[in-house]
């Protein structure tokens, strides 16, 4: 069995709609999450506790969500080498999934974009990060 997934979605974490920042925010530092990102005052703030990463969105999502960062380590480092959104974006649509939201493929750099899963539960895709760049191959 392969280290590399079929499909590399990227760094996970759970993004959850929370109604308190701050409450949330002193909820989990009890449980040992602490701030790694974020900012409070645009109601959002990143928290991990070992491998286990969560982002608190007061305002932002109706539901809590599933989130996929391509380019990122579990740390927030960017990586050398990812697969760029479009492309995950591409294979999905290729695969016969349906984006509740799509990034513009005509770009590069952060993006992101949506599926819901049959349950309904929402999965983001989002990059913050520029595309790895590509081996430039010699003039023959």
């Amino acid at each position: 069995m392969s280290n590399t997934p079929a499909m590399p979605l990227g760094n996970f974490s759970v993004s959850l709609a929370v109604k308190d920042l701050a409450a949330s925010q002193a909820f989990y530092g009890t449980l040992g999450f602490e701030r790694i990102f974020g900012d409070a005052s645009q109601n959002w703030l990143i928290l991990q506790n070992g491998s286990a990463t969560i982002g608190l969105f007061q305002g932002m999502f109706e539901r809590n969500v599933l989130t996929f960062n391509p380019g990122w380590d579990s740390a927030g480092n960017p990586l050398a080498q990812f697969t760029d959104l479009r492309e995950l974006q591409r294979r999905l649509k290729a695969a016969g999934i349906e984006l509740a939201t799509a990034a513009d493929e005509s770009t590069t750099g952060p993006g992101s974009f949506m599926v819901i899963d049959p349950d309904g539960n929402p999965i983001l895709v989002d990059q913050h990060v520029l595309p790895p760049r590509r081996a430039l191959r010699p003039a023959r």
